[in-house]
């Protein structure tokens, strides 16, 4: 018999009850009292919970990761910035398993700071620039951009506007990017080509024990591994954004890697920043059924079970404290639940407190495009599913509060 089509609620009165777990409440029932007990105990704990039963084991770094300059501009942009492009090889030879970076510099004489993101088609995506590389992946089909799954010259900045390179080196920040396919194709049997297969017996870890949020989220912190390389670029102040999927597994390597020095949230939703247990919109067993493999296994067992669940998002925003977390939704993206990715960010607040860290500074969820907080940062938006230019000058003003000194 064909189970009865998905009816998201969009209805708050329709909320189940729940109860979240305490983010500052040990297993033995203990509260959490000081910042070294959360970094040491709690934090430990909580980061070991969501590899159980949500993302997966993380492993570690091959034992060799080496990088091959492809190509560098010193006048790229119309001679605003500096573009290197590499490709990072985990292992020896030519045909080790590989991904592409591609970095933008503005033109300083110290080491700049960088926003660091995993992108949805390519590098070539990212800006208009002819002198990218055009990815030779396995691309999503799309119109005449992307086509029988391979790039072509029309893909070309096809997704610009999500990026602002531009933008952020007039404001003296460099972006990196990789294709997230170059680390797991985003499809059910693309833990087959991936790193989850390729680099099984290197990193000693069975595909089945990751998902492929986890081999994002790696990709990522391989990412940093050369970006601290990089003497152009200055390693503590590198930001991880990530949009909707990205945005999951870029808060997912952040709580794993605490060497990136902030950590954005793109419209995430379910399985991002958004409270599972208000069953708002996408839900655990929805996401388990589009999507399979961004989970592990376990996580099934929580379909339309969310209050068995000994965790929830608002204890991995948590895993990013005391760095500066900033959260952004969107009024027409009731699918990723706005209100809920809200309380993710409010109910992480307690762990910034215990570092003297002012978090959001507010009790109620904020009006369309009025930003709040101080080490924790969220908007929310006119406009539905995307990144605008309105999302990243929320992202640069927080940057800047943080990271520049006045």
């Amino acid at each position: 018999m064909a189970q009865p089509a998905f009816k998201p609620n969009y209805d708050e009165n329709k909320m189940p009850a729940y109860t979240l777990p305490n983010v500052l409440q040990l297993p033995g029932g203990q509260p959490v009292t000081s910042a070294k007990q959360w970094s040491t105990v709690q934090r430990p704990a909580i980061l070991q919970l969501f590899k159980e039963h949500v993302y997966g084991q993380m492993p570690g770094k091959p034992r060799v990761i080496r990088s091959v300059v492809r190509s560098v501009d010193e006048q790229a942009l119309g001679g605003k910035a500096i573009r290197k492009q590499l490709t990072l090889f985990f292992g020896n030879g030519d045909d080790a398993p590989n991904m592409e970076i591609l970095l933008y510099l503005p033109k300083t004489t110290k080491p700049a700071p960088v926003f660091a993101g995993l992108n949805f088609f390519g590098n070539h995506c990212v800006s208009n620039d002819p002198g990218i590389l055009l990815s030779t992946r396995w691309l999503p089909n799309r119109n005449e951009q992307v086509v029988t799954n391979r790039a072509t010259e029309k893909a070309r900045g096809m997704q610009a506007s999500r990026w602002e390179v531009e933008e952020l080196i007039a404001h003296g920040y460099g972006t990196a990017t990789v294709y997230y396919g170059d680390l797991e194709p985003d499809h059910a049997t693309g833990w087959q080509t991936g790193i989850r297969t390729t680099l099984k017996d290197e990193l000693h870890i069975a595909p089945e024990a990751w998902s492929a949020i986890g081999a994002w989220a790696w990709g990522l912190s391989r990412l940093m591994d050369y970006l601290e390389t990089d003497p152009a670029v200055d390693a503590k102040r590198v930001m991880l954004h990530g949009h909707s999927r990205l945005g999951k597994a870029a808060l997912w390597a952040g709580a794993n890697d605490e060497r990136f020095a902030m950590v954005i949230s793109n419209d995430s939703g379910e399985g991002g920043a958004a409270i599972a247990r208000r069953m708002f919109g996408e839900t655990v067993e929805r996401i388990n059924t589009s999507f399979p493999y961004w989970f592990v296994g376990k996580f099934k067992s929580y379909n339309q079970n969310e209050n068995a669940m000994p965790t929830d998002q608002h204890m991995l925003l948590a895993l990013v404290a005391p760095r500066p977390l900033y959260v952004a939704s969107a009024q027409d993206d009731q699918w990723a639940d706005p209100k809920g990715e809200f309380l993710g960010a409010k109910e992480a607040e307690p762990v910034w407190t215990l570092f003297g860290k002012k978090g959001l500074g507010v009790s109620a969820m904020p009006s369309v495009d009025q930003p709040v907080g101080q080490t924790i940062g969220y908007h929310i938006r006119t406009g539905g599913h995307d990144i605008t230019p309105y999302d990243w000058q929320q992202y640069i003003r927080f940057a800047d509060k943080h990271f520049r000194k006045p």
